[in-house]
């Protein structure tokens, strides 16, 4: 893998996150939307920190298609699970939240997980997908 993907795994990781805290952040200012005062929801969009948010969340898109153009789903998602990982601590840096033992011991465990799954390669190749789909494999 090029450094050009590698750089664009990571820009997921950090829009991703980055984007989920700032809509938080700006969903707190707001308060609770419902069914009953669903018009907020519309208002929402013109808070700041949730129309920053949801432009990060907008490159967390754009990069997460384009490293699907080149690599397979099970490769990028776990690729890109280091996020579980920034986000608490964003979550701590900005929003004040407070991250218990057992959720820290939660993450571990899921990003270690995730690590033996993204051991694999980034692209399944023709060849492999043909004996795949043959039964070979």
């Amino acid at each position: 893998m090029n450094p050009r993907k590698y750089l664009t795994l990571g820009a997921i990781v950090i829009f991703g996150a980055l984007g989920d805290v700032l809509l938080k952040r700006g969903m707190q200012d707001l308060g609770t939307i419902t069914l009953q005062n669903w018009p907020r929801a519309i208002t929402a969009i013109f808070n700041p920190w949730v129309a920053l948010g949801t432009l990060l969340l907008i490159g967390f898109l754009a990069g997460y298609t384009s490293a699907l153009s080149w690599a397979d789903l099970t490769f990028v998602l776990p690729a890109t699970s280091l996020g579980y990982v920034i986000v608490p601590l964003l979550s701590i840096a900005i929003l004040g939240e407070h991250v218990g033992l057992t959720r820290w011991l939660g993450i571990l465990l899921v990003t270690g997980g995730v690590g033996f799954v993204a051991g694999g390669p980034s692209y399944t190749s023709k060849r492999d997908r043909q004996l795949i789909a043959e039964g070979k494999e």
